[in-house]
């Protein structure tokens, strides 16, 4: 019997939680205050699905930036982070993250980040997060994927952090963090004891150095288009 007595069960499962935040207002995109802002609804997504801070294994955010006609409207805009939209993507996607890990503790003392660390102090960082700006958006989608065992889904998440944009081998490591699905005593010829892949989502970027693994990429050579297009 895989059920407890509180009507749980022992097999995790994949469970989705979403969460929209309110609107921010010009000045706040890419500050602190879209920090905590990010940080509790992801807290809230993660609740709605049943998912502790260890089940989460990636948090989808799409968030908005600073536009033209933001600008134009907002008073208070000359206060903004930047007056650069594209320079705001980064600014929004990294808040963004940085509210992830302090949703899901990995950045322990919240009291050591500041306005001044965001793209900028890259030793605070999610390895869970993935955030994408968006002209279209003045709020936060928050969508978190993690296992719950009061899922009722076959299917399970993992994750890995890319160490590069070749880096293969995060795929095995992501397969690693996979909780276990073995029956006890199942032998290899067991159907429980092999796992099916299903999809493997995956995002990296080009590397700023300029090389991967000591060989030259040219992903930041042309002066007519951004690296990220």
């Amino acid at each position: 019997d895989d059920d407890d007595d509180d009507g749980s069960s022992t097999t995790m499962g994949l469970a989705l939680g979403v969460f929209h935040t309110r609107d921010f207002l010009v000045e706040e995109i890419g500050t602190m205050t879209m920090v905590q802002v990010v940080s509790d609804g992801v807290k809230e997504a993660m609740a709605s699905a049943n998912l502790t801070t260890q089940d989460v294994h990636f948090v989808q955010i799409k968030c908005p930036l600073i536009t033209a006609a933001a600008r134009s409207l907002d008073k208070a805009s000359s206060s903004a982070i930047t007056q650069d939209s594209y320079k705001s993507m980064a600014y929004s996607r990294a808040a963004s993250a940085l509210g992830v890990a302090v949703a899901l503790g990995e950045i322990v003392d919240e009291t050591q980040l500041t306005d001044a660390d965001i793209c900028s102090n890259h030793a605070l960082y999610s390895s869970v997060a993935s955030t994408s700006a968006g002209v279209e958006l003045k709020n936060c989608e928050i969508l978190v994927l993690g296992n719950s065992n009061q899922s009722e889904s076959d299917c399970i998440i993992g994750h890995s952090v890319m160490e590069h944009a070749l880096d293969t081998a995060a795929v095995e490591r992501a397969m690693s963090s996979l909780p276990s699905l073995v029956a006890a005593g199942a032998g290899e010829d067991d159907a429980s004891y092999c796992y099916k892949i299903v999809n493997v989502f995956c995002k990296a970027e080009a590397d700023p150095s300029g090389q991967i693994l000591g060989c030259r990429h040219t992903m930041m050579d042309d002066s007519d288009i951004n690296h990220t297009r």
